[in-house]
C-alpha cells in the first residue's frame, strides 16, 4: 500500500485525491492547500488528514508519495523538497514555465529526475495509448502523418490567459507530448497563431493555433488547437502509416444516435470538459506512478519529457510571433 500525499486542493488536486481514494493500492493520506478550506473539505471527504502548510507534506513519515497540483511558479520548488525528502514525486505539467528552471531543477534531481512523474495524463487514455501500442507494433507500417485535435469548449478567464505562460506552454503542451510519445524526437517546428477573441488578444495571448511538427524519422505531426468550440470538448486523434490507419474519435456519454424525417445519426454532445473526458486516463496514470513506486524502477512521462515539451512549446511561440520555423538541435 503506497500512502500518497496531494498537495492543491483545487480542480486537478480534487481530480488526483478521487484517483488516489479510488485506486486499491494506495491509501490517501494527506491534503495539504495554504489557501481556503479545500484541503479540509477534501480531507473529510476521504478521511484523509488536511493541512495549509504544504511542509507538513515533506515532514511527514507516513507519505510516502507526493502528487503536486500546485501553482505552476511552485512546482519546482515542491519538487525538489519532496525528493530533499526521499519522497516518491508526480507532478502536474508544466514542470516550470521558464526552461531554465527546469534544467536547474534536472540539474539539482541528477539521477532521480527519471524517476519524477511529469502529469501527461492524455498518454494514459485507453483509445490513445492503444493507437500508440498498436503503431509502435508495425500494425500500420511506417508513422507518416499524425493529426491531433483538441479544442476547449469555452476560453478561461482573461486573467488566467495573462499568467499562464501562454496557449503553447498551458494548452498545446499536453499535445506535444502526445506527439512525442507516437513519432519521437521533433526536429522542426512551425506555428500559427490566431486572435479570434479580443479579449485573450489584450491578454498577450493567441486563443487559436496550428502547429507543424517534422520529427527525426520524417513524419510530420499536426496539431490544432481552440481555446473554445461550440460543438464541445473535440478531442481526436488521427495516425497514417504506410499500411494503414489508426484513429480516436471524440467521447459521448451514450453511444445512441437518433434518425428520424428532420435528422439522421444525432449523438450526444461530448463529453463536458478534461475532468470527465480524462477519468479513466487519471486513472491509468496513477496506476503507472503506484507500480513505479513499488518497483523503484524509473516511470514514463518524467521531467526529461516535459522539458522537450517545454521546448516545443518555446519554439512554437517564437514561430507564432516571428512567422519563422524554428530547427532544434
Amino acid at each position: 500500500m503506497v500512502n500518497v500525499a496531494v498537495i492543491g486542493a483545487g480542480r486537478i488536486g480534487t481530480v488526483h485525491a478521487r484517483a488516489v481514494a479510488d485506486n486499491p493500492h494506495t491509501r490517501l493520506t494527506l491534503i495539504a492547500d495554504p489557501f481556503g478550506d479545500g484541503a479540509q473539505r477534501l480531507g473529510e471527504q476521504y478521511g484523509a488528514r488536511h493541512t495549509t502548510e504544504v511542509d507538513d507534506v515533506f515532514a511527514a513519515d507516513d507519505v510516502d508519495a507526493v502528487i503536486i497540483g500546485s501553482p505552476t511558479p511552485l512546482h519546482v520548488d515542491h519538487i525538489l523538497a519532496a525528493a530533499a525528502a526521499g519522497k516518491k514525486i508526480m507532478c502536474e505539467k508544466p514542470v516550470d514555465l521558464d526552461i531554465a528552471r527546469v534544467d536547474e531543477c534536472i540539474a539539482t534531481l541528477g539521477e532521480r529526475a527519471a524517476q519524477v512523474m511529469i502529469g501527461f495524463n492524455r498518454r494514459f487514455d485507453p483509445g490513445f495509448a492503444q493507437i500508440q501500442a498498436r503503431a509502435a507494433a508495425g500494425e500500420i507500417g511506417e508513422i507518416e502523418q499524425v493529426t491531433i485535435i483538441s479544442r476547449d469548449p469555452a476560453a478561461p478567464p482573461a486573467s488566467y490567459v495573462a499568467q499562464s505562460g501562454g496557449i503553447f506552454r498551458d494548452m498545446t503542451i499536453h499535445d506535444f507530448d502526445m506527439a512525442r510519445f507516437l513519432v519521437g524526437d521533433i526536429v522542426e517546428v512551425s506555428a500559427v497563431g490566431q486572435n479570434l477573441d479580443p479579449q485573450i488578444k489584450a491578454a498577450g495571448d493567441f486563443d487559436a493555433a496550428v502547429v507543424t511538427l517534422t520529427a527525426a524519422s520524417g513524419a510530420v505531426a499536426t496539431i490544432i488547437n481552440n481555446r473554445h468550440c461550440p460543438s464541445g470538448y473535440d478531442q481526436r486523434l488521427e495516425v497514417s502509416g504506410s499500411t494503414g490507419m489508426l484513429d480516436a474519435a471524440n467521447h459521448r456519454a451514450t453511444s445512441v444516435r437518433y434518425s428520424g424525417a428532420r435528422y439522421t445519426e444525432a449523438a450526444a454532445p461530448y463529453l463536458d470538459f478534461f475532468l470527465e473526458r480524462y477519468t479513466a486516463a487519471y486513472a491509468a496514470e496513477l496506476a503507472a506512478f503506484v507500480a513505479s513506486c513499488e518497483s523503484g524502477g524509473p516511470v514514463t512521462p518524467n521531467v526529461l519529457d516535459g522539458r522537450a515539451a517545454l521546448a516545443l512549446a518555446d519554439a512554437a511561440t517564437h514561430s507564432a510571433r516571428t512567422g519563422e520555423r524554428v530547427r532544434l538541435s
